[in-house]
């Protein structure tokens, strides 16, 4: 046998495989060998130091595609991407951290879990415009995976029994999973209806209550009553909240109407001197 021929590569053994995914392998390979010697070089530093902040440095960076992976998976949220990645950096941060090489356990299968938990709890606790219980949040991780499964599966959307099925779980549970994941996003009330071509929600809602602009004068009225003697406010009130005649008042008090008239005046004073706003 030749040299040339000891020395001749291997065929492949999927002829048709793909260029660019051995250059995908490659650079994982390139980025788990970087990884390791700058960790190995990182424990030999003292922390704090000028060359300790860059080897770190050059670990968060070599890593960042790991975050980049790691953040693809909330796509799906409508979050700006740029928003997760930042998030999930701080998880690899703190992954760099406390990683130990001495343990045996490649870098990435030690830093995924702190990277996507660092996203969850971003979500969980900043993203949500309605705070929705823990349990409903973990159901709805649960139902929207789902969700992903039967629509490859079936070509189409799922129905809610379906979803409810798959999960075994009450359909019940499954409405109120889609509505708690509403509130990743509060929709704008002037943002105009898709499909519908009607305007927006702000156009649509509510009216002008015509008692509206009379609770401002009630409330005064109420205020100034207070300050009449007991006997004046009851008067009023049956002259004009039970729609009493002087007459029928005078009968209800045991006093004539032309004293009830009396008081009637002397109530009318009394509220215009201690009312100060002019009309």
């Amino acid at each position: 046998m030749t040299a040339s021929a000891r020395t001749a590569p291997a065929a492949p053994a999927t002829p048709f495989r793909s260029g660019i995914g051995r250059s995908r392998e490659s650079r994982g390979a390139d980025t788990r060998a970087l990884t390791q010697v700058l960790f190995q070089k990182l424990s030999g530093l003292t922390p704090g130091t000028a060359e300790h902040a860059r080897v770190r440095t050059a670990l968060i960076e070599a890593n960042l595609p790991l975050v980049r992976y790691a953040a693809a998976r909330f796509r799906s949220r409508n979050e700006p991407m740029e928003d997760v990645v930042q998030v999930g950096t701080i998880g690899l941060i703190n992954a760099i951290d406390r990683f130990d090489p001495e343990r045996g356990v490649q870098f990435p299968t030690f830093a995924m879990p702190t990277v996507i938990g660092e996203i969850k709890r971003y979500f969980r606790d900043n993203v949500r415009t309605v705070h929705v219980p823990r349990r409903l949040h973990e159901l709805w991780v649960q139902v929207n995976g789902a969700t992903e499964d039967l629509t490859v599966q079936h070509g189409r959307s799922p129905t809610t029994a379906e979803i409810a099925e798959r999960l075994r779980i009450p359909e019940e549970d499954v409405l109120a999973c889609i509505e708690a994941g509403r509130s990743y996003h509060a929709t704008s009330l002037e943002a105009a209806q898709e499909g519908d071509g009607l305007p927006g929600l702000v156009d649509r809602l509510g009216y002008e209550d015509p008692a509206l602009a009379g609770v401002e004068h009630r409330d005064l009225v109420r205020h100034l009553l207070v300050q009449l003697p007991e006997r004046e406010q009851r008067i009023l009130m049956l002259r004009y909240y039970n729609n009493l005649t002087q007459s029928q008042i005078s009968a209800e008090l045991g006093v004539s109407q032309m004293h009830v008239s009396r008081l009637l005046s002397r109530s009318f004073a009394r509220l215009r001197s201690a009312n100060r706003i002019e009309a």
